[in-house]
């Protein structure tokens, strides 16, 4: 079951759950703004999760297919986990983002729909923001398999897609319980995190992938060999 929840981190690194954040973030009463959105994510999230674990319990593929998928995905995962790392390792994602920027430039558009949207400043509007936005990915979709194949009854079945949902949403939920505790700490805290991610982000990121990358492949080894 630990394995199941690997793939709950990986889909935590959603880079347009971090922009959200990180809009909301800087707007005024953000606690209200990314309860907002949490409830709208967590609303489409849970729902599909729930109807895709749910289908893929009935169906007969989950028991004849599983062993052959699960290594896969680990490979595949793992690899690209890697791939991730050696790019940013190299730097080559800067020129990319590079001239993103300057074609963004030379088109003079403003910041996405979903952006604007955020900045009016309305817990409704976050609501539906998080819920247009929050689409199962590759990662949310390789857990719910695992979850499937596990068998658990319909409760314990509930249980673990909630607590699967409650890390991926981690992005939404740690801001939110440090403005409920800490509401004078927690803005310097989200600023100086912000200036640290700023120096230290790039490399920050070429670990995580590399060491995430190495465990999918290892665990994709092991599952064959035993």
């Amino acid at each position: 079951m630990g394995g199941v929840f690997i793939f709950a981190f990986l889909a935590a690194l959603n880079p347009t759950l971090l922009a959200a954040t990180t809009v909301m973030l800087l707007l005024p009463h953000p606690e209200r703004l990314l309860l907002g959105y949490l409830l709208g994510a967590a609303l489409t999230s849970v729902t599909l999760g729930l109807v895709i674990v749910f289908t893929l319990q009935d169906s007969d593929l989950v028991g004849t297919t599983q062993n052959q998928l699960s290594p896969a995905a680990d490979f595949a995962l793992g690899g690209l986990a890697l791939l991730v790392a050696c790019v940013l390792g190299s730097g080559r994602d800067r020129r990319l983002a590079e001239r993103r920027r300057a074609r963004k430039a030379e088109k003079a558009k403003g910041p996405p729909r979903w952006q604007q949207f955020l900045g009016r400043g309305s817990a409704r509007a976050t609501f539906a923001v998080g819920v247009v936005l929050t689409l199962p990915g590759a990662s949310y979709i390789t857990g719910l398999n695992r979850i499937a194949d596990q068998d658990l009854p319909a409760a314990a079945t509930v249980a673990v897609v909630l607590a699967f949902n409650a890390i991926m949403l981690a992005l939404l939920e740690l801001p939110l319980l440090g403005y409920a505790i800490a509401p004078q700490w927690t803005p310097d805290a989200v600023s100086r995190f912000r200036a640290a991610l700023g120096r230290r982000g790039r490399v920050w990121a070429v670990r995580g992938a590399a060491a995430v990358g190495v465990l999918l492949i290892a665990r994709g080894i092991l599952t064959v060999v035993l």
